[in-house]
């Protein structure tokens, strides 16, 4: 008897997921999430990707929109936006699963053109849906491959493909087109995100930006937001920020360090920022948010 898609996520998260319960897979983007126990928020400027959720629930919010979803349910975020996650359903007999895979645009652009896939004027950037019976397929197979090392250099790549082009073909379909198809505005901002991804810590260069979207610097400024629901500004700082967090939380960095190696001039400024995004001053947020994870 083959084991359930479950099963598989399971026995793999627990033999290679770090503290954080992520366990990277050898197919590239490809990544299974396992919790004991409902986590505290968790901040991210999150790439496109699409989670499959398989046991327990979670909780995605994007400014003020709230996204509940558990087993059966399937996220996509189809473009980089500020989000604020929690897994909100999850024991020791029953912990929370979910497979991830990050969308390769690339693969994407390929099966865009292949199917004639139009792009559309707009769509959120968020969405849930139940699970097409295709992508789970797709998916559980790509986790069956994964315990077969010796096969994964001749099949991986195209079941990736096969994964995207289901994705494509079935209920969110209509959120990637964008993602895939040349020239749109999706594309074009994302060329200027990984710019800002690579360099968040240097000083900011609309300029340099919009250059490289192929825009006006106040039409850059305009479907930047638009897709991201920051300015260039914003999003920068969040990366920042969610950078900084994460140093202070994993590396022990101080405040002042931290605030320092994401590119931070002036530790007043910081601290300020820091506490309207995450509630508390620096210190304050990560000895509680450390608190937090000893007890569970």
């Amino acid at each position: 008897m083959k084991d359930t898609f479950l099963e598989l996520a399971l026995r793999y998260a627990e033999a290679h997921a770090n503290r954080a319960g992520i366990a990277s897979c050898p197919i590239p983007g490809l990544s299974v999430i396992r919790a004991t126990h409902a986590s505290e928020l968790q901040y991210a400027v999150s790439q496109p990707l699409v989670a499959i959720v398989l046991q327990g629930r979670k909780r995605v919010r994007m400014g003020s929109e709230v996204y509940d979803f558990g087993a059966g349910d399937s996220l996509i975020i189809s473009a980089d936006v500020p989000t604020v996650s929690q897994i909100t359903e999850a024991s020791v007999g029953d912990p929370y699963c979910s497979v991830v895979m990050e969308l390769d645009k690339a693969v994407l652009a390929e099966l865009a053109v292949e199917i004639k896939a139009t792009p559309l004027a707009h769509y959120s950037p968020i969405r849930v849906e139940p699970t097409d019976a295709e992508v789970e397929d797709a998916a559980h197979r790509m986790m069956r491959l994964v315990e077969r090392p010796t096969s994964l250099p001749i099949l991986s790549a195209q079941m990736v493909r096969e994964f995207h082009y289901w994705l494509l073909c079935g209920r969110h379909g209509p959120a990637i087109r964008d993602l895939g198809w040349p020239n749109t505005n999706s594309q074009k901002i994302g060329r200027a995100i990984s710019l800002l991804r690579r360099d968040f810590d240097k000083p900011l260069r609309v300029a340099m930006l919009a250059d490289a979207a192929g825009m006006s610097p106040s039409t850059f400024h305009q479907h930047f937001k638009a897709i991201t629901s920051l300015s260039p500004v914003q999003f920068q700082k969040q990366l920042r920020l969610i950078e900084a967090r994460r140093q202070m939380l994993s590396e022990d960095c101080s405040p002042s360090i931290a605030a320092f190696n994401v590119g931070y001039e002036s530790v007043p400024q910081f601290t300020r920022e820091y506490a309207r995004m995450f509630g508390l001053p620096p210190a304050r947020e990560t000895q509680a948010a450390l608190a937090s994870m000893r007890a569970a």
